[in-house]
């Protein structure tokens, strides 16, 4: 690996939690369009403001025992969680391009697919805030590094989105319901705009295979707990943007 290889990934490990931990404030402001009403990190328990010392990442929560230091109330360990898979996730890409130079990217591209993931499993919601900076984000990565690839990877954005979006609306006229969300086909052209056209249809294959494996274990949850009086499986609404990101992310890190 070259020095400038090393600095890359060195850069990406260490900025890595941070981007965790700003990921967890995201996925719990965004969708609540509490994200610019919060000019400082307070506690949720007491409000009292968070200095320094409670801002580390990974680090704050396990030296104060997962507890505020000013009221004792205790820290969701979501956010650690958060941090710690955020933390995974640039390992993970670091392994697999040993020479560094598409680490900083793919690596921005996985967050994000991870903060959309998590938001969507929150709230059913994949926001505009998230998916058209990703999909230009992809346009300029794609025009900086492969020029010659961009009109490739703007058509695949269209076509992706366009199909996404009719097959929305056909099941719609069919089923009186929406099988995808409009989010979804924007997730979708997101992806194309980072992916070569060849390995988009591949990414939707995996991504219907682990939403199928997604709805087989939320049915045998359901199941399990139908004597608690739970939400049946054709009452409930399922999220598909974490599987889209899912294939998205698996077909970046493949090609």
């Amino acid at each position: 690996m070259t020095v400038q290889g090393n600095i890359l990934v060195a850069g990406t490990l260490l900025v890595a939690p941070f981007i965790g931990s700003f990921i967890g404030t995201l996925v719990e402001d965004l969708p609540r369009g509490r994200l610019l009403a919060r000019r400082r990190s307070r506690c949720d328990a007491c409000a009292t403001p968070l200095g320094p010392a409670d801002l580390v990442p990974l680090a704050s929560f396990l030296l104060r025992r997962g507890r505020c230091a000013h009221c004792g109330a205790a820290i969701p360990r979501k956010l650690l969680l958060i941090e710690l898979a955020v933390l995974l996730l640039a390992v993970v890409i670091a392994v697999l391009d040993p020479a560094g130079p598409l680490v900083p990217l793919d690596f921005a591209f996985a967050a994000t697919l991870l903060a959309l993931a998590l938001i969507d499993l929150d709230c059913l919601r994949l926001p505009d805030a998230l998916t058209l900076p990703l999909l230009l984000a992809g346009l300029a990565a794609t025009a900086l590094r492969q020029p010659e690839a961009l009109g490739a990877h703007a058509a695949g954005a269209a076509l992706g989105y366009l199909g996404f979006t009719g097959l929305r609306l056909l099941w719609r006229r069919l089923r009186g319901i929406d099988a995808l969300g409009a989010g979804d086909a924007k997730l979708l052209a997101a992806g194309a705009a980072w992916l070569p056209p060849a390995a988009l249809p591949w990414a939707v294959v995996i991504a219907g295979l682990a939403g199928l494996a997604g709805l087989a274990g939320f049915a045998v949850w359901s199941v399990l707990r139908a004597e608690a009086g739970s939400v049946g499986l054709m009452q409930q609404r399922l999220p598909f943007g974490p599987a889209l990101a899912f294939g998205l992310l698996m077909m970046r890190l493949a090609t």
